[in-house]
């Protein structure tokens, strides 16, 4: 029987076949197609539940390979900022104009980890002289802080960690014009010119970046100056959209106009004291005018036959160092070797674990500014006292810190080479995520809340006083081995790096590990103060058990928690003589005598580029 389907009836059943099949179409694909946020999805990616890819050759784990090139490479949390030291070294610069072009790029991108009102350290291997410098460019407290200014003035009984009496005087333009002095070969007009344009011309909200403003939009908001410069009309702005900073771009161009005269005795200094003194700060002219950087010797350790480098205080680079001795010493003393045991064995962790209470006891006990305290680092870093201490681990119990303390706080680390064998090593901060919070106009960045760090307690060796520089969390490394120059390599992330640079060593000289596969090995970090240990996700799930077995407090964390490395390696080719010393004397084309591999951080947004 035929049936007749009047051409209403068939209109409306035509029509909901199609509400139907839009209905099914529309629950078939992701509200958010491409990754494209919304209100509901600020972050859609966070969302999908999903197996990782693995790759086809070495360690499967790993997710990317290094990166190789003969005539510069520069590595970095940010793809714009490698770019821009990349762009330097094909132009002709050398590592140091590289590095000063990179940094500056993360201080336009990434104000929530650095920034120019920041504070830098740096280790340059200069070819032409055949020797490591270190640049401590560590900001000082002014001369009003005195412990009678924060306890009776103020009223405190500790150092504030946000507004105005949180900020040293800034120290990385200083510095970038320390390292462009005595080894670039470039000014700030060409090392500046890439971040001027993308603060003028905007760039794109990472993740990370994005997901720091929303922990700290409170923080920006009680600041009228912050609140109009990081956010719009209060509110975070979204995943992916277009961040410009034109006001950053005029102080950016008065540096490039003035040099370092515009930031500590020029328009930016009256910036910075106007502000300052307007909410109750001391910060004087005379306090920037009269600061200056300095050159200092690094200081060392020798680990089975690589030679470490750090920056010596009021950085904690010494606990690095006194670790990897106790590591080196205490194993075979207990009968271990961190080589045969490898890092799925919980005695591995563990030894790591308490090495690192040691050394981090001791820094906590003695760092500060060398001007002000004595610091026994020849002592500490010796290997008859990391002897010492071997009795204090019992392999089957976790101890308890005998010094407590530690400082959080966000920080970029980069790292360039150049075709004659320049390397450096460069870390740089505001300290917290977005500093102190208080931005200085009409200029566009964040003050660094640096000062924070100081002590208030009598007879502390980080006692704030009068042009001191403070505990410093940031550090950069070196390693070399018979003289020559080998790796740069830092991890960014507060009080985790001494802890997460000693674990790189072991796990490039220990574990064989390549410089790509010892960021994306996972990694711990131990809270001094808490005595709790945590362990990446994986990590947990295959020691986690093992070590609470043994006393310690443990939880399983994301990357997050442990920083972000980056890293150069140099191999030399032994067929090619030594870099020539003087880059002027041969053909631009020319590359070094060996290769560079490189290794980024994928907990991070940044990669090593070359060429």
């Amino acid at each position: 029987m035929n049936t007749i389907i009047k051409p209403q009836l068939h209109s409306r059943l035509l029509g909901i076949s199609l509400t139907l099949l839009i209905a099914q179409h529309s629950l078939a694909q992701s509200p958010n197609p491409f990754g494209i946020p919304d209100a509901k999805s600020p972050n859609p990616a966070a969302n999908i539940v999903a197996a990782p890819g693995s790759r086809a050759q070495g360690w499967l784990e790993q997710g990317r390979s290094e990166v190789l090139a003969r005539h510069g490479m520069v590595a970095t949390s940010d793809p714009l900022a490698a770019e821009a030291g990349l762009e330097i070294l094909r132009k002709g610069g050398n590592a140091i104009d590289a590095a000063v072009a990179t940094a500056a790029v993360l201080d336009v991108t990434s104000q929530n980890d650095t920034g120019i009102a920041g504070d830098l350290f740096a280790l340059v291997w200069s070819a032409r002289d055949r020797k490591l410098y270190a640049l401590n460019s560590a900001g000082w407290a002014p001369k009003g802080w005195t412990p009678a200014f924060f306890t009776e003035t103020l009223g405190l009984d500790r150092m504030p960690s946000v507004g105005v009496n949180a900020a040293t005087v800034p120290g990385a333009i200083s510095g970038y014009d320390a390292l462009l002095r005595r080894f670039g070969t470039m000014d700030f007009q060409q090392t500046f010119a890439r971040a001027v344009q993308i603060a003028e011309e905007g760039w794109g909200q990472a993740e990370r970046r994005h997901q720091d403003l929303v922990s700290v939009q409170r923080k920006l908001q009680n600041d009228p100056d912050s609140a109009a410069t990081f956010l719009d009309d209060g509110e975070v702005p979204p995943l992916y959209s277009i961040i410009r900073n034109p006001q950053l771009a005029t102080a950016l161009r008065l540096i490039q106009q003035q040099g370092r005269e515009a930031f500590y005795t020029g328009a930016i200094a009256d910036a910075i004291v106007a502000k300052v003194q307007s909410l109750g700060g001391v910060m004087t002219h005379e306090d920037l005018a009269e600061f200056e950087s300095e050159w200092v010797e690094p200081i060392s350790s020798d680990y089975h036959g690589y030679d470490v480098f750090e920056l010596p205080p009021p950085g904690q680079g010494f606990a690095a160092l006194e670790m990897l001795n106790i590591l080196e010493v205490c194993a075979p003393a207990h009968g271990l070797d961190l080589a045969q045991l490898g890092p799925s064995n919980p005695d591995y962790w563990h030894l790591l674990v308490e090495a690192k209470k040691l050394a981090y006891s001791d820094l906590q006990a003695y760092n500060g500014d060398p001007k002000f305290s004595d610091i026994p680092v020849a002592r500490l870093l010796s290997k008859s006292y990391a002897k010492s201490l071997c009795d204090r681990i019992d392999m089957d119990v976790a101890s308890t810190p005998s010094v407590t303390g530690g400082l959080d706080g966000g920080t970029i680390y980069l790292t360039t080479a150049d075709r004659w064998g320049n390397m450096v090593s460069l870390i740089h901060s505001v300290f917290s995520v977005y500093g102190s919070g208080i931005t200085i106009p009409p200029y566009g960045m964040i003050l660094h809340n640096r000062g924070s760090a100081f002590s208030l307690a009598d007879g502390h060796p980080n006692l704030v006083a009068p042009h001191k520089r403070p505990f410093h969390s940031i550090i950069a490394g070196f390693v070399m081995q018979d003289g020559e120059p080998l790796m740069t390599f830092g991890n960014m992330g507060g009080s985790v790096q001494p802890e997460t640079h000693a674990q790189h060593m072991v796990n490039v000289i220990d574990n064989g590990m390549n410089v790509q596969m010892t960021t994306d090995a996972a990694r711990f970090t131990h809270s001094q103060n808490s005595n709790v240990l945590s362990l990446e996700n994986a990590l947990y799930a295959l020691v986690g058990s093992a070590l609470e077995a043994k006393g310690h407090s443990v939880r399983p964390v994301n990357g997050g928690s442990v920083g972000g490395y980056q890293g150069i390696l140099f191999t030399r080719d032994p067929s090619l003589p030594l870099p020539v010393i003087d880059q002027r004397s041969i053909d631009n084309d020319a590359p070094v005598n060996g290769v560079y591999r490189g290794g980024s951080d994928h907990r991070k947004d940044g990669q090593a580029v070359g060429w």
